[in-house]
């Protein structure tokens, strides 16, 4: 029975940590989901949030793939989203997976191969192109309400560094923090990132030094039309989780990511004292990450294209490994060089 035939969508979530359990908790709360399966490394961890939110567990995420489930959504760390797209393609199952899908282009190529050889279809979890925000600045753009771009800033800051184990095996600050941005100004604005020229500091917490990577970056971003893009990022920042992106035009500028609880003060006179910041990612995009697994859920039920690719993942990875060479090599570093055959 297919999954448009019977009252919902069996669906598998293999990691189950901060966002693999958020994302369960999103999935049931979905009408269109019949029921959810989960599956951790750690099984305990699985078993135990299972009980505590009335699913079940698999003892393994190859029991989990084995279940009956009609779909799969990947949130386990990043290392093992190859073989778990591996798993989805053997089993024909259709497949969401978490940022950044590999860390190096060899492996996000196998996966792609794979995966288009089994004919299945993958969402990757870019969820800023759900935000209704993001969603607005690419219609004003692609629509011309803006008028010709000039230029593009993004931010993004975290309140405070993620635990230190997971720094060390997050690829560095463009790949695991900037790759959203990446993907974000190629949403928007339609174009390809075709030169990035990137610096970065350790400025606050010294141990980021221990593992190449810094807590502090800014890149100057050449699109393929010749329009610069400013992106900058921060891992600490006193008043939450700030994440903007400001398009100026010939017709109009525009921003997201500013409301009553962007997470910064103005010293003008008269200007309003701002509400308490988001405290977290999913704090600000907790309705962009529900919408992007409706999508999903959706896509799974009802057939589509994805809407956002493994193509659009390379491209985002090759911009990030740019930019890393960029950092390293202090130059302005093309993306062919470490993308000869395209970034998408």
């Amino acid at each position: 029975m297919t999954p448009s035939a019977r009252t919902g969508v069996r669906v598998g979530v293999a990691g189950v940590g901060r966002i693999g359990a958020f994302h369960a908790r999103t999935l049931l709360s979905l009408d269109t989901v019949e029921s959810v399966v989960l599956a951790d490394l750690d099984a305990g961890r699985a078993e135990s949030l299972a009980m505590e939110l009335g699913a079940v567990s698999a003892p393994s995420p190859e029991e989990l793939v084995g279940a009956g489930i009609d779909a799969l959504v990947i949130a386990a760390p990043t290392p093992a989203h190859q073989a778990l797209l591996s798993l989805a393609a053997a089993a024909g199952l259709p497949a969401f997976c978490e940022k950044p899908v590999a860390l190096d282009l060899a492996t996000l190529d196998a996966v792609i191969a794979e995966t288009e050889a089994a004919e299945i279809l993958v969402q990757v979890g870019f969820q800023r192109r759900f935000d209704t925000g993001y969603h607005a600045a690419h219609d004003a753009v692609i629509s011309g309400a803006v008028g010709e771009v000039l230029v593009l800033r993004a931010a993004t800051h975290d309140p405070t560094p993620p635990p230190e184990a997971y720094i060390a095996a997050s690829g560095g600050i463009f790949r695991d923090l900037h790759i959203h941005d990446l993907d974000a100004i190629r949403f928007v604005t339609g174009r390809e990132i075709v030169e990035v020229y990137a610096d970065g500091a350790v400025r606050h917490a010294s141990w980021f030094e221990r593992h190449d990577d810094v807590d502090v970056a800014a890149a100057v971003l050449r699109l393929d039309d010749n329009t610069l893009a400013i992106v900058s990022g921060t891992r600490h920042d006193p008043l939450g989780y700030d994440v903007r992106l400001e398009v100026f035009g010939t017709v109009d500028s525009i921003v997201v990511g500013v409301d009553a609880r962007s997470p910064y003060r103005s010293v003008e006179l008269g200007t309003p004292t701002p509400k308490p910041g988001y405290t977290s990612f999913l704090d600000r995009f907790g309705a962009a990450y529900r919408a992007e697994l409706e999508g999903f859920v959706s896509l799974v039920r009802d057939g589509g294209t994805s809407p956002c690719s493994l193509a659009d993942a390379r491209a985002a990875l090759a911009a990030a490994i740019a930019a890393d060479r960029s950092r390293a090599e202090r130059r302005p570093v093309r993306v062919e060089e470490v993308a000869p055959d395209g970034g998408a």
